[in-house]
């Protein structure tokens, strides 16, 4: 990857392109509130959740609405002012700060939950990433990545987008930009699993969907730093 590429990549999404992507993800509320189930079955009932790279933050949004404690860390300010705008309109308490996920500014050992959904393709850091989700996590604490791997077929990210209700336009852009840079960006599972070594993440669960993976990790009391 070019220098320039990688620099793209820390970037973050603003402006026009951002408010695009948040109209974009509102078709896919359903999977928003899905997920969020998923994660409250997880985890116990007021606990402390960080999402990093929440984007127009509609899964942090579910996650408050369960009675979570929840913070959010985008390197976009515009992400940060929609979501922000997002939590009032839905009348719930969450707090989104602008930061970078390398470098998070959030205490040790002070999260019970971390979440990274489709966002992490785009760190320019990703082994620091890792390495910060682990820390700021409390013993016993999980986090859990979903992505994209690169190795989706191009069938495979058509049926997926072909379900988010997308007029023709944005399926036509949607396509193109999975095709033509968030493929190029994804990682092999077998990369995950090596930087997740190296960042110090042990007994990964994974799994594997058409399109991407999931992996979770529980910090165990000898991770403590």
């Amino acid at each position: 990857m070019s220098a320039s590429a990688k620099a793209y990549k820390g970037m973050g999404m603003e402006g026009g392109i951002a408010r695009w992507y948040d109209r974009t993800t509102r078709k896919s509320m359903e999977d928003f509130r899905v997920l969020a189930t998923r994660i409250a079955a997880m985890v116990p009932a007021g606990a402390r959740v960080l999402e990093v790279a929440p984007g127009p933050g509609f899964l942090s949004i579910e996650l408050a609405k369960r009675g979570f404690d929840v913070c959010a860390v985008d390197i976009s300010r515009t992400f940060v002012e929609l979501a922000q705008k997002n939590a009032e309109d839905a009348g719930v308490k969450a707090t989104f700060l602008r930061g970078n996920a390398s470098q998070l500014l959030i205490e040790s050992n002070s999260v019970d939950f971390v979440m990274c959904r489709a966002a992490f393709k785009n760190f320019t850091e990703p082994v620091k990433a890792m390495r910060e989700i682990l820390r700021v996590l409390r013993p016993g604490g999980m986090a859990m990545l979903i992505d994209m791997r690169r190795d989706v077929s191009m069938q495979d990210i058509k049926q997926f987008v072909q379900g988010m209700g997308l007029n023709w336009w944005n399926r036509v852009f949607t396509n193109l930009t999975f095709k033509h840079m968030l493929i190029k960006r994804a990682y092999s599972l077998d990369e995950i699993r090596t930087m997740a070594s190296e960042a110090g993440w042990k007994e990964l669960q994974t799994e594997t969907s058409p399109t991407g993976f999931e992996v979770i990790v529980r910090k165990q009391r000898c991770d403590v730093g």
